[in-house]
C-alpha cells in the first residue's frame, strides 16, 4: 500500500466486503424477525464470504488469472496460515480436556472453595479462570451456566444479574487468553506477539473486572443463602489448563505449549480412562472440525482482503478515514468504533477483528500508533459490542438457561463488565492510564519489532497538515 495521503485509492473495490457484511447482517435480521433461534448464527459466515469473493471477481480490475493469484495469495498469506493452524491445535486442545473433564474439574473446584454468599462473584471468577484456560467465552457459558443458574434460583438471586456475572467473567477471559481465536486473530493481523498483547490488555482489563467485582459482591448478596456443599473434582486434570496459561505467559512458543497441552490432557485422559488412544485421536479431530467455520473463514477473508487491498479498496477506505483523523488518539478511537460497528453488524468478535484487521493496521502505520496496543483494541472493543449486542451468542445461550424467563435483552442492563471495560478502554487511549508496558518497551516502527534496548529512537506520531 502506498502513501494514503497521496493514494486515493478506488472505493468500488470494497464494495464485495460491503456484500459479505450486508449478506451476514441482513440474513440474521430477517431471521430474526421470522422468529429463528439464534438467528445470526443460521447462515453460516463463510458463505457470506464466498457471495462477496465473487463480486470481487466481477468488479475488481484485471484478468481472471491476475485475481486469482490476488485471492490465493491472501490466502496463503503467513499470518492467515499460522493463525489458521493455532486456531485447530487450540480447538484440540479445548476438546480433548473438556472431553477428560478439565472444564468440570474447574468448575466444580470453584464452587467448591468460593462461600455460598460470593455466588454471584464466583460465577465471575469460576467463568473468567475456564475463560483464559480454554480461550472461549462461549464454551464457558456453556460449561458454567447450567450449574450457576440452578445455584442462584435456590439462593432467590436476581437471575440476569448472575448471567451477567457469567457472561462477564467469560468475556474477560475470551479478552485475555493467549489461545482465543480473538487474541490470535488480533495479533496475528498486526503482527505482535500474543504475551505482548496481554500484558498491554492486563493492565486496564483487570481493573474493570475489580470494579465489576466490587459492584457484585455489593449487589449480589444472595436472599438465601444456600448450603455450602463439596463438589467432586480432581486437581490433577486442571493441570492441562495450568499449564497452558503459564507457558504460555511465560512466553513459550504457542504451537508447542497447545501441542503440549493436547499431550497432557490426552495422557490424563487416556491414564484415567475417560478414553482410550483411539478416542483420544478423535477428541483432537473432532476439536480441529469444530474450528472449520472459524478457519475456513479466516482463509477466505484473508484471500477476499487481498484482492480489495490490490484492487485499491483500502486505500480509499483509509484515505477517507484520514480526513476525519485529527491525530493519534482519533485514530485509535476511529479503530475502536470501526471494529465495534463491524461487530454490531456481524454479531461476532472474531469476524470482526479480521474483517478490519488490515485497515487498522495501516491506520496504525500511518500515525505510529504502537501494533500491540491496535491488537488490543481490536479485541478490546470487539468484546465490548459482543457483551452488550441481546443477539450475540454467549447472551442468547446464557438466557436459554432459565427455560424463557428471562430474555437476552433482559440480562443487557446487567452486563457491567463490558460497560466498565468501554470507559476503561476510552480513559486507555486518551491518557497515559495503562500504558506503562508500552512506555518500558517501545515499539520500533522502522524495523516492525520491539526496539532493542539502546538502539530505538522515539519517533514522533505524524501529525494532520
Amino acid at each position: 500500500m502506498g502513501n494514503t495521503n497521496e493514494n486515493k485509492g478506488n472505493g468500488k473495490a470494497l464494495i464485495p466486503f460491503a456484500i459479505f457484511v450486508l449478506v451476514y447482517l441482513c440474513s440474521g435480521i430477517i431471521l430474526s424477525i421470522m422468529g429463528v433461534e439464534m438467528a445470526f448464527y443460521q447462515f453460516p459466515a463463510p458463505i457470506a464470504v464466498v457471495i462477496g469473493i465473487i463480486f470481487a471477481f466481477i468488479l475488481i480490475q484485471g484478468s481472471l488469472d491476475e485475481k486469482m493469484d490476488s485471492f490465493v495469495k491472501g490466502c496463503g498469506d503467513e499470518n492467515i496460515i499460522i493463525m489458521c493452524i493455532i486456531y485447530l491445535l487450540a480447538g484440540g486442545f479445548s476438546s480433548v480436556s473438556k472431553a477428560m473433564g478439565g472444564a468440570d474439574a474447574t468448575v466444580n473446584l470453584g464452587l467448591t472453595l468460593i462461600p455460598p454468599q460470593f455466588i454471584v462473584v464466583g460465577i465471575f471468577l469460576i467463568s473468567a479462570f475456564i475463560s483464559i484456560a480454554t480461550g472461549t467465552s462461549v464454551g464457558t457459558v456453556v460449561a458454567v451456566g447450567p450449574i450457576a443458574a440452578q445455584l442462584v434460583a435456590k439462593a432467590g438471586l436476581n437471575m440476569p444479574l448472575a448471567l451477567g456475572a457469567l457472561v462477564g467473567g467469560a468475556l474477560y477471559g475470551d479478552n485475555l487468553s493467549i489461545i482465543s481465536d480473538t487474541t490470535i486473530a488480533a495479533t496475528r493481523t498486526q503482527g505482535v506477539d500474543m504475551k505482548d498483547k496481554f500484558r498491554v490488555n492486563f493492565g486496564f482489563a483487570t481493573v474493570a473486572a475489580l470494579v465489576t467485582i466490587a459492584f457484585l459482591f455489593i449487589f449480589g448478596k444472595p436472599v438465601t443463602t444456600p448450603k455450602m456443599v463439596s463438589h467432586s473434582f480432581n486437581l490433577i486434570k486442571i493441570i492441562p489448563y495450568m499449564f497452558v496459561l503459564i507457558a504460555a505467559l511465560a512466553g513459550k512458543n504457542v504451537f508447542a505449549v497447545l501441542m503440549g497441552g493436547i499431550i497432557l490432557s490426552g495422557a490424563i485422559g487416556i491414564g484415567y480412562g475417560d478414553f482410550t488412544i483411539l478416542g483420544f485421536a478423535k477428541e483432537v479431530y473432532g476439536g480441529f472440525t469444530g474450528m472449520f467455520d472459524i478457519f475456513s473463514l479466516s482463509l477466505l477473508t484473508g484471500g477476499l482482503a487481498n484482492m480489495v487491498s490490490k484492487g485499491g479498496g483500502l486505500d480509499w477506505l483509509l484515505y477517507k478515514i484520514n480526513k476525519m483523523i485529527k491525530g493519534k488518539k482519533s485514530a485509535e478511537l476511529g479503530i475502536s468504533s470501526l471494529v465495534a460497528l463491524t461487530d454490531a453488524a456481524t454479531a461476532n468478535n472474531t469476524v470482526s477483528i479480521i474483517v478490519c484487521g488490515e485497515l487498522s493496521k495501516e491506520i496504525s502505520k500511518e500515525y505510529k500508533i504502537d501494533p500491540r496496543k491496535t491488537a488490543s483494541l481490536l479485541s478490546t472493543f470487539s468484546m465490548v459490542m459482543q457483551g452488550i449486542i441481546p443477539y450475540g451468542a454467549q447472551l442468547l445461550i446464557a438466557g436459554s438457561f432459565t427455560k424463557g424467563s428471562v430474555s437476552p435483552v433482559q440480562i443487557v442492563p446487567y452486563m457491567w463488565y463490558p460497560f466498565i471495560l468501554g470507559i476503561f478502554a476510552i480513559i486507555f487511549i486518551l491518557t497515559p492510564f495503562g500504558n506503562g508496558y508500552l512506555k518500558k518497551h517501545p515499539w520500533d516502527f522502522e524495523n516492525s519489532r520491539p526496539a532493542v534496548k539502546g538502539s530505538f529512537e522515539n519517533s514522533k506520531p505524524v501529525e494532520k497538515a
